[in-house]
C-alpha cells in the first residue's frame, strides 16, 4: 500500500509502474473517481465495487498486454478488414 499527498501524486504512482492489468478506485465523489479513471493507464477499472463481470472486455496495459479479451474488441484481432468497391 503506497500513500499520497493528492490526486496527481496518486495518478502519478499509478501510472509509474510496468503494470497495467487492472485498478480500483474508491471515492466518496463519483465525478471524481471518473476524471482519475481516464487518467490511468490501465485496463479495467473498478469505482467503489470489487466485483468482475467475466463477459465485458478485458485486457491489460504496459507489460501486461495490449490485447483485449471477450466481447467484440477481443474478436478484432482475429478480424482483416477489407474495402470492395463496386
Amino acid at each position: 500500500m503506497l500513500t499520497y499527498g493528492s490526486e496527481e501524486k496518486a495518478i502519478k504512482i499509478a501510472n509509474n509502474t510496468i503494470y497495467g492489468l487492472q485498478a480500483y478506485v474508491n471515492s466518496r465523489s463519483t465525478e471524481r473517481a471518473y476524471r482519475i479513471v481516464y487518467q490511468i493507464d490501465t485496463g479495467p477499472v473498478m469505482i467503489n465495487v470489487l466485483t468482475h463481470d467475466p463477459l465485458e472486455p478485458f485486457g491489460g496495459f504496459k507489460q501486461l498486454g495490449i490485447d483485449c479479451e471477450y466481447d467484440a474488441f477481443g474478436l478484432i484481432e482475429y478480424l482483416e478488414p477489407k474495402t470492395i468497391l463496386a
